[in-house]
């Protein structure tokens, strides 16, 4: 399909009163995610925006799987539903949170929604996608389709996997067991104990998400935690949680099911905090990057595939993988490349010019910034935060058309 880079002007749209009264509004995480860290706002106030903006509330270590399963029903509403295949083979309930009234209860191929996600949240919303395509939510397989979704942004989206994830203990010789002696492991203790604990206090502050595989000890005792803790039961065991998504071998058995859409536009901003210095990659700057990425970040660059361990796919260079951002590699954000490269094209500077567009393309673009950037604190990304997301809402309004009953749209960030 033809690239076009045609400059044409960018205008903020304009809402009517009338159209307001039509639109939900979520403002940070005081209403929806008022669990997580108290009123911490994840986006650092960028959804407060535009008043047509919802923030879902997922599983912060629940699988991709699971989480687009829970965003589905966050916006249509009732119960979340895994599906009876998935929950029989990972051993988790079938059933789970129940939303009363969905948060965009009309969303369908007439009253579609852009997707602005963040690292892990691209691959849950491509997943959403697939299965909205494939019929997969049971009682709505009359109405699903792809066009359900008019627009996906990631932010520093981990497309390809990443090779943090081996360093921190996914085995890179599977890509999903962990190592024994690993930062993960310590992880997944803490997290079984937590969940275990079951204090209700602490949870409404903070919790994994992993409600539906019952480990609070009213339901499995001491016996069931020791299961749990030597790995017998629990997503851990099953592997159903957002460890082994995220390696190499995941995303490129994923991305080999999952389509790019001819009626979706996607866009792909990719983070990076490295540069090559004498033959090698290093950090740009260890003043910019954030303190908690910067050892990380070193580490990337130095990343060498056990050469005993099979590649994760042909072609497979450790070269490639080593530009990071302190958490994902920037191979991994620009689009999804493997096994196969899917359509792409570089993005012109749109905060600035603006740029003709055509769906089912991926555009990227490259920012300097590290995977925190333009999330958590905004005073980091100074003017760069309110031009990125101001042109991505401007985008979102002003040229993602399509022939809709009713041009009401809903942001999902």
């Amino acid at each position: 399909m033809k690239c076009q880079d045609e400059r044409e002007e960018v205008r903020w749209p304009k809402s009517t009163s009338s159209s307001r009264e039509h639109l939900k509004q979520v403002k940070g995480w005081t209403k929806l995610n008022s669990q997580k860290m108290g009123r911490l706002s994840y986006w650092a106030g960028a959804e407060e925006k535009d008043v047509r903006v919802l923030v879902p509330d997922l599983g912060p270590l629940t699988s991709i799987h699971d989480r687009a399963r829970e965003l589905f029903y966050f916006l249509k509403g009732g119960r979340v539903d895994y599906g009876l295949e998935h929950s029989h083979k990972f051993g988790h309930c079938r059933y789970g949170r129940l939303y009363e009234s969905g948060n965009y209860e009309e969303w369908d191929e007439h009253h579609p929604v852009h997707f602005v996600c963040h690292s892990t949240g691209t691959q849950v919303v491509r997943i959403l996608q697939q299965m909205l395509a494939d019929k997969r939510f049971e009682g709505f397989e009359e109405i699903t389709n792809a066009d359900w979704v008019l627009s996906l942004t990631s932010l520093s989206g981990v497309l390809n996997g990443c090779t943090r994830i081996y360093l921190d203990g996914i085995n890179p010789e599977d890509g999903h067991s962990l190592t024994s002696i690993s930062l993960l492991q310590l992880l997944r203790i803490g997290v079984v104990i937590y969940e275990w604990l079951d204090i209700s206090v602490l949870k409404r502050y903070y919790g994994f998400g992993f409600d539906h595989f019952d480990l609070s000890w009213r339901k499995i005792g001491l016996r069931g935690l020791v299961k749990s803790l030597l790995y017998e039961t629990g997503p851990f065991a099953s592997r159903d949680w957002i460890g082994p998504d995220l390696s190499i071998h995941s995303a490129v058995k994923c991305n080999s099911n999952l389509q790019t859409f001819p009626n979706t536009f996607y866009f792909s901003y990719a983070t990076r905090m490295t540069k090559r210095f004498l033959g090698f990659t290093v950090p740009s700057s260890i003043i910019e990057i954030h303190p908690l990425l910067c050892l990380r970040a070193f580490q990337m660059c130095q990343w060498r595939h056990p050469t005993h361990a099979p590649v994760p796919y042909h072609g497979y260079r450790d070269e490639d993988w080593h530009d990071n951002d302190g958490a994902l590699n920037t191979i991994s954000m620009l689009f999804p490349a493997f096994p196969t490269p899917h359509p792409n094209c570089r993005l012109g500077p749109d905060y600035k010019d603006g740029q003709s567009l055509q769906p089912g393309i991926w555009y990227y673009t490259l920012i300097e910034g590290d995977h925190i950037f333009f999330i958590i604190s905004k005073e980091r990304a100074g003017n760069r935060f309110d031009l990125l997301y101001t042109s991505i809402f401007e985008r979102c309004r002003k040229q993602m058309r399509r022939l809709i009953t009713d041009p009401r749209l809903v942001e999902v960030i």
